[in-house]
């Protein structure tokens, strides 16, 4: 598998259901996980002990039983830190 520009290098659950995220590419910010906790399939990650568990797999922001948020997504919706 060939890395994408945008595959997450580094990851951290913060207050708030966001995530730091630093990208291959070098961008750096924090992703806001808020919208996404309504879809479904997310319910688990309303609980902050269990998102706090995110890891990286692929390149994607990945949970323990499988909910995942794709690269493209992590970088379309990056906030910088100076905005966040």
């Amino acid at each position: 598998r060939h890395a994408l520009n945008f595959d997450a290098k580094k990851i951290q659950a913060l207050p708030d259901f966001k995530l730091q995220v630093e990208l291959t590419d070098g961008q750096q910010g924090c992703f806001d996980m808020t919208p996404h906790l309504a879809l479904p399939g997310f319910s688990a990650l309303r609980d902050p002990a269990y998102f706090n568990r995110v890891a990286i797999l692929y390149g994607a922001a990945t949970w323990p039983d499988g909910e995942d948020i794709a690269p493209e997504t992590l970088a379309a919706e990056l906030k910088t830190l100076a905005s966040a």
